[in-house]
């Protein structure tokens, strides 16, 4: 037996992974456990559940990885501090304590989270090796092109390459400060949302704009070629020398200071999130299409940042020349360790890869699972009013029929997801027929931006008659962006092309309403019964009920708060806000059976979270 433990920490979103034999057994990002949302502390309980796991101690690890190299990134910044003295002494007096303390002392550091019982050797892996491997890989393809895009690695920030067997090989790079990352993170910055975690609501408020500053950006801040390649002008940018990620420059090009945090977002932060999102998604199709020149393969896979830009992968599958691609689901940093792991025991140890048009990422149900008596046991203990399904069939009809009645529905299976996107497992799932069900739940479950849309999950057998994607084309990891089809899109009053922005959000657009955007996407999800076979029953049984196969899925958190872990996370989440039923495993919770809440204890726990 050879066990691999793979670690991403210190930058964004702590994770762990355990590779055994090449087989994936477990991974978890450290914020679940912690309960601090993108956690960058070194993933101490994430490793402790990815041991147990395994049923081994540190001590029977026989390599440790870690995702990038910290001697080159910290060459970067050093060498970034010199070209812009003093300008950047500020940033630079931020960061060095940080370097001095923790990650120029990185075996040490993971000696102590290893409880001093490891005594092998750690492995450091390129940043952009480890996206690359993340994707590669896990991915049902014996070879194919590689594209990772992200904010910035070690110097990379986008990387083209091919995976062939169990070898992979990045060939090309552009380097820091030239990132399209670092670009959309800009905006994120501009537009008032936080930078690392609110570039998917820059992506989620883009329909609601018009592109009028496109070609703005394409003068003034990225210089984009044929191929995909570009580079910006720093004259407009912070990142490199400051606290900020624009400059004056950048404000005045577009009439005015960045939008304060939690105002009222105008219809100026919504056309630039539509201009900002057209432009990556020009630099995304530009690049698959000369990866496909370069290699001539059929396949892509992508991982980096940039690759959870669901829009842009949508239009890559659509309108690129590849046959198909597959996206790593935790595209981020967290997914690096998943990467190092798989890379040391593919790239560095030459063992054997034999894909068979699967992947081999199990679904990325690879967290902590509780059983029915373990959750009984806390749901006894907390005092919870219960009942207990029969069988999967019983809990599968009840559910559905819940949900048909508009029941807003915290659901709770099995293990917990990897990566940013809740897939079934620790989700919140309605009826996406209803008007309401879109603003009830931002703004009574999920305590967020009205703005912001619902992802579908669909039967994948019916993927064809409701989205435009071909018959049981696969989307298992809510990567990809596809259209309604057009009979199912609902006419809308001449009133309407006088709205403008989320004044839109008012009026039904298809017979799916919930998780259609106002330019008629949605973020699709297939289910299938060798994935997720619960969530297929359930979504089964509700399609007989109602005739619909398709569901809401979000994620089981409010604002600001990772995905649910445990089921106290989810008992407590239940309570705090206005989710009707709790599903844990078989365990049927309704909320106006349970104990009453006290007021200023749901009040007080809520204010945590609302801030962005």
């Amino acid at each position: 037996m050879t066990a691999i433990l793979g670690i991403s920490a210190f930058y964004h979103d702590s994770a762990a992974a355990l590779v055994i034999d090449g087989k994936i057994v477990a991974a978890a990002q450290e914020e679940r456990f912690t309960r601090t949302k993108h956690d960058s502390r070194f993933p101490t309980s994430a490793i402790d559940f990815c041991l147990q796991t395994a049923g081994i101690g540190p001590e029977q690890l026989d390599y440790v990885g870690f995702y990038d190299k910290p001697l080159r990134k910290f060459e970067r910044l050093l060498e970034t501090y010199l070209a812009f003295v003093p300008g950047g002494f500020t940033s630079f007096r931020q960061a060095i304590p940080v370097w001095l303390k923790e990650k120029l002392f990185l075996p040490r550091e993971m000696s102590a989270g290893l409880r001093g019982k490891y005594r092998g050797k750690y492995v450091f892996t390129d940043h952009h090796e480890s996206h690359a491997a993340s994707a590669f890989f896990p991915s049902p393809f014996d070879e194919a092109a590689i594209l990772t895009l992200d904010g910035v690695g070690e110097w990379s920030t986008t990387c083209f390459g091919v995976g062939r067997g169990n070898k992979l090989e990045l060939t090309q790079e552009i380097r820091f400060p030239h990132s399209l990352g670092l670009l959309y993170s800009a905006f994120t910055y501009y537009t008032g949302f936080r930078v690392n975690s609110g570039e998917y609501k820059v992506m989620g408020l883009a329909p609601y704009g018009s592109p009028r500053f496109k070609d703005l950006i394409l003068k003034h801040l990225i210089d984009l070629k044929e191929d995909g390649s570009f580079r910006m002008d720093m004259s407009y940018f912070n990142y490199c020398q400051g606290l900020t990620m624009t400059s004056d420059r950048f404000h005045h090009l577009f009439g005015g200071p960045p939008r304060q945090p939690e105002s009222l977002l105008t219809q100026r932060e919504m056309d630039l999130a539509a201009s900002l999102q057209v432009v990556t998604e020009e630099v995304m199709l530009r690049q698959a299409r000369y990866a496909h020149q370069q290699t001539g393969l059929k396949n892509l896979v992508l991982a980096g940042g940039v690759a959870l830009n669901c829009v842009g992968n949508g239009r890559i599958l659509r309108e690129g020349p590849f046959d198909q691609i597959f996206i790593q689901p935790a595209a981020g940093d967290a997914g690096g360790a998943l990467g190092t792991a798989l890379f040391i025991w593919h790239q560095l140890l030459d063992k054997p890869r034999a894909p068979n048009g699967k992947d081999a990422q199990r679904g990325s149900l690879l967290g902590p699972a509780y059983s029915d008596a373990e959750i009984a046991e806390f749901l006894t203990k907390a005092g919870a009013v219960y009942t207990t399904a029969a069988s999967d069939e019983d809990l599968a009809t009840q559910v559905a029929t819940m949900i048909a009645n508009e029941k807003i529905i915290g659901w709770f299976q099995g293990h917990m997801e990897f990566g940013p996107r809740a897939l079934g497992a620790r989700s919140i799932i309605g009826d996406a027929r209803s008007t309401q069900m879109q603003s009830a739940m931002n703004l009574k479950i999920k305590f967020r931006e009205s703005f912001r849309p619902f992802a579908p999950i669909v039967l994948r057998e019916h993927v064809h008659e409701y989205f435009e994607m071909r018959p049981n084309e696969e989307s298992p990891y809510m990567l990809q962006v596809a259209e309604v089809r057009e009979e199912h899109r609902s006419p809308l009053p001449p009133e309407y092309d006088s709205k403008f922005g989320i004044e839109k959000l008012n009026y039904a657009r298809s017979t799916i309403p919930a998780i259609t955007h106002v330019d008629y996407s949605a973020r699709i999800q297939t289910v299938d019964a060798e994935r997720n076979p619960l969530l297929h029953l359930l979504m089964t049984k509700f399609k007989e009920q109602t005739g619909c196969p398709v569901l809401i899925n979000t994620s089981f958190n409010v604002r600001s708060e990772p995905i649910v872990c445990t089921p106290e996370d989810a008992w407590r989440c239940f309570r705090m806000t206005d989710i009707d039923v709790l599903v844990l495993g078989r365990h049927i919770l309704l909320k106006d059976q349970q104990p009453g809440v006290n007021e200023s204890q749901r009040q007080a726990h809520l204010a945590k979270f609302q801030l962005d």
